[in-house]
């Protein structure tokens, strides 16, 4: 059975930092590109970085308020975990972030969709006071 379990979320004042983790199990997790997603009340579930299998490939989304430059997204293959680390964070920030599976084994192309992932964390909420 894979798990995707998100750790790492809570109460930040804007300008601080948090890191999240997402420990995966039940899968060979160095096979998967992964990705984080957010998604904020009301809004969709929109895409937010992303690592390829191997590591040496990091994409960040970029639209407006995008968070290139102030997340980090990386990967121990060891330890089958994927991290966020985000600096300088915004009240806009604050939202459920999920770790998400890329179905797409070995993947390290540029584009990462909701249905393009196979497997889904729950979920940690990330709030950020302004």
């Amino acid at each position: 059975q894979v798990q995707l379990v998100e750790s790492g979320g809570g109460l930040v004042q804007a300008g601080g930092s948090l890191r999240l983790s997402c420990a995966a199990s039940g899968l060979t997790f160095s096979s998967y590109a992964m990705a984080w997603f957010r998604q904020a009340p009301g809004k969709e579930r929109d895409f937010v970085a992303a690592i390829s299998w191997s590591g040496r490939n990091t994409y960040y989304a970029d639209y407006a308020d995008s968070v290139k430059g102030r997340f980090t997204i990386s990967r121990d293959n060891a330890k089958n975990t994927v991290y966020l680390q985000m600096s300088s964070l915004k009240p806009e920030d604050t939202a459920v972030y999920y770790c998400a599976a890329d179905r797409r084994t070995y993947y390290s192309g540029r584009s990462y969709y909701t249905h393009d992932m196979l497997y889904w964390g729950k979920g940690t909420l990330v709030t950020v006071s302004s």
